[in-house]
């Protein structure tokens, strides 16, 4: 692999380059990520899987250079090599420094995330599926975002749930009942189809150099711009004037705290598919607040 990646860099960079070392990365619980040292000088950022679901990298790369042309938006690595075979085993990314967070980094970072939701399209999803960690995520292209937030969010990953024997059948039928009132507790008044990150836990964004707002590891579509809010609360909130610089960039329909578990409900529900039953008490509860 490594005689693979001087020579795919040498071609991206346009220089010889040689690997002179290599450093663990921390972070990932799907890939293995190292921090490579060049000939040139450069680091660079290695994901690599021995056995990745089919084309996992390659979405991967068209999410992050999607959301690269979005213009004012967080920064995002740039892709310099992807493995040239049928199912890519890995991908080099940008080398990102991340610095502490100054106080007025959360501002940015949310005007920056109010700048990527203004990019819009005519129909909600995306011209192909791509993944949700390791899950497949479908993005069958929708232009009603009640249809497709309720088909190939919360029905999807309900159906891999029952499937898996992870859904108890009074849970499922509860969730049936949520799918059949969706359009009474989402407001999409106004809303157009927006350029979302689609997995923006913590683990996600960082201030890098010149505390610029960075993003990685993307679940890209055009959705609901409430969901990549709601899922900056799921693990932990940001301060209070990411949300305020936000809103005054992009304004929310009133109402948005009332709604913001029923987004998350998509993520706790691809939580218990991937790691099992101690989600679903986290299911049950979102489920419960609106049935």
């Amino acid at each position: 692999m490594k005689a693979e990646i001087q020579t795919l860099l040498s071609q991206s960079l346009a220089e010889p380059i040689r690997i002179l070392g290599s450093a663990a990365s921390g972070g990932g619980c799907i890939n293995r990520t190292e921090i490579l040292s060049l000939s040139n000088g450069r680091k660079v950022f290695l994901k690599s899987h021995s056995r990745p679901p089919q084309d996992f990298f390659r979405r991967e790369a068209e999410g992050l250079e999607l959301l690269r042309r979005a213009a004012g938006a967080p920064r995002v690595p740039a892709v310099l090599a992807l493995q040239s075979a049928a199912n890519p085993g890995f991908i080099v990314l940008e080398y990102l420094a991340e610095e502490p967070p100054a106080p007025d980094f959360y501002a940015n970072f949310g005007r920056a995330l109010a700048a990527l939701h203004r990019k819009t399209q005519n129909r909600y999803g995306l011209d192909r599926d791509n993944f949700i960690g390791k899950t497949p995520q479908k993005n069958t292209p929708e232009t009603d975002p009640i249809v497709f937030f309720r088909e190939h969010r919360i029905r999807f990953q309900q159906a891999l749930a029952r499937n898996s024997g992870l859904l108890p059948a009074g849970v499922d039928r509860k969730l049936d009942k949520l799918c059949e009132r969706l359009e009474h507790v989402l407001d999409v008044t106004g809303e157009r189809p927006a350029l979302l990150h689609g997995d923006l836990w913590s683990g996600n964004y960082f201030a890098g150099t010149g505390q610029a707002p960075c993003i990685f590891d993307p679940a890209a579509h055009f959705g609901l711009r409430e969901a990549d809010l709601a899922m900056t609360e799921l693990f932990g909130r940001l301060p209070q004037s990411f949300y305020d610089a936000y809103c005054e960039a992009f304004p929310l329909n009133p109402g948005y705290g009332a709604r913001k578990d029923l987004f998350n409900l998509y993520h706790l529900l691809n939580h218990l598919n991937l790691f099992g039953g101690s989600y679903l008490a986290s299911v049950e509860s979102v489920v419960d607040r609106f049935v």
